[in-house]
């Protein structure tokens, strides 16, 4: 997981540079073309460097992981439920168990008779092993290298409960579909029980946002498009980044239901989804309030706090995407187990290990105002799984394609 590229406040502020690329409609709204496209690795860590095509992490990235008081507390809660101290799901697996095996060291120590848990990285897969001797589960948990793809349970066994977190800061750019709908096929007794699976489902919300360093730098002292279609990666705590809408849901991955994923259906996946949103005036308002007190703690002076702030408050970098995990859920939702990257519904700021993707989707900033309309063709090719491991090795690739619709041409000071 590469370190987020987050707003530095304490940079000198340069003017808004409004996009070029305007045109007026017949109705004599403003239309300005936004595109982005990338691929999940752009920008991460792999797990090896003779293979660029799968996310990896390194020693830092787990330490973050086990740290996160948001995450691993509520992963440990959904299995005790699961588990039941041995009265409930009594073989589990663990996809992508990493060099600490935290989920199949608490599977054991929950009751669970038999453990697997399978790790791709051959360093994380050995450390796994001396943690797992240490704790003095030996007996009980089986450490298994490599993809889950190439791997049978011993006497092809099958498994009560599947534990897999490994969804990305976009759900799916870890590999989850592939890999969960394999798992789906050949390691879980009841694969469409949603009881089988920790999560149940994950998400991806998505917003249109503004972001201060694009609003900061320009040409010619900076250009953009180097970035070559890599996204920026920001803490979800950084106010650098400001959500202009309320967000949506761009993917909703249903563990029991993975073998339908990949269909053609955009109320399913995100192949062809069309997201439209409204520039929220409240939150322009409130989120040049909170820059201004963000520009100043960090050394601007009031005037030129407030002008950068105006700025990118009222200005569209690009869409804005984070996870949600639903790690066990009810029929009315109010004891459902989540875990949420970003504040929930409405996508405000706070802490956790995973971060918020921006790919920036025009060079300059475009001005907008409460009102305005900003519409979103999003095109995820995410590998199926029918491949095996060759849709394991071909990192899922995210298109963007849109519109912002102002309703006049936005000329801020």
């Amino acid at each position: 997981m590469s370190a987020a590229k987050s707003a530095s406040a304490a940079f000198i502020a340069l003017s808004i540079d409004p996009s070029k690329s305007f045109a007026e409609d017949p109705a004599g709204k403003t239309v300005t073309s936004i595109t982005a496209s990338w691929k999940s690795v752009d920008g991460l860590n792999t797990i090896e460097e003779d293979n660029k095509n799968v996310v990896g992490f390194d020693a830092k990235s787990y330490q973050a992981m086990i740290s996160d008081q948001s995450r691993t507390p509520i992963f440990y809660k959904a299995m005790e439920e699961r588990i039941d101290n041995g009265k409930g799901a009594a073989t589990v697996l663990d996809l992508g168990t990493g060099p600490f095996a935290i989920f199949a060291i608490k599977a054991a120590e929950l009751g669970a008779k038999k453990v697997y848990a399978i790790e791709a990285n051959k360093e994380a897969a050995q450390k796994a092993r001396e943690t797992v001797a240490k704790k003095g589960f030996g007996d009980i948990i089986t450490i298994l290298e490599g993809f889950s793809t190439d791997i049978e349970l011993p006497d092809n066994d099958k498994v009560d409960l599947i534990v897999a977190e490994i969804i990305g800061s976009i759900a799916s750019e870890e590999g989850v579909v592939a890999t969960i709908a394999d798992a789906h096929k050949r390691f879980a007794k009841d694969p469409t029980s949603p009881k089988s699976w920790i999560p149940t489902r994950v998400q991806t919300y998505a917003a249109p946002a503004s972001y201060t360093l694009h609003n900061m730098f320009g040409p010619p002292g900076f250009d953009w498009g180097k970035l070559n279609g890599e996204p920026v990666r920001f803490s979800c705590r950084d106010e650098g980044l400001q959500l202009l809408s309320d967000p949506q849901v761009v993917e909703d991955i249903v563990f029991a239901d993975i073998l339908n994923y990949t269909t053609d259906d955009a109320k399913i996946n995100a192949k062809n989804k069309v997201l439209t949103f409204r520039v929220d005036d409240t939150r322009t308002k409130v989120n040049t309030e909170k820059l201004i007190d963000e520009l100043q703690a960090n050394q601007l002076g009031k005037s030129e706090a407030t002008r950068m702030a105006v700025a990118t408050g009222s200005s569209f970098t690009g869409m804005a995407f984070w996870p949600r995990l639903i790690l066990s859920e009810t029929d009315s939702g109010d004891k459902s187990i989540t875990i949420n990257s970003r504040e929930f519904p409405k996508g405000g700021h706070q802490k956790s290990h995973w971060q918020t993707v921006l790919p920036i989707m025009k060079d300059r900033p475009v001005p907008v105002q409460g009102g305005d309309t900003i519409r979103v063709t999003t095109n995820f090719e995410i590998p199926s799984g029918e491949s095996g491991t060759k849709d394991i090795l071909t990192p899922p690739s995210y298109k963007l394609d849109g519109t912002v619709t102002s309703s006049s041409q936005i000329t801020l000071a």
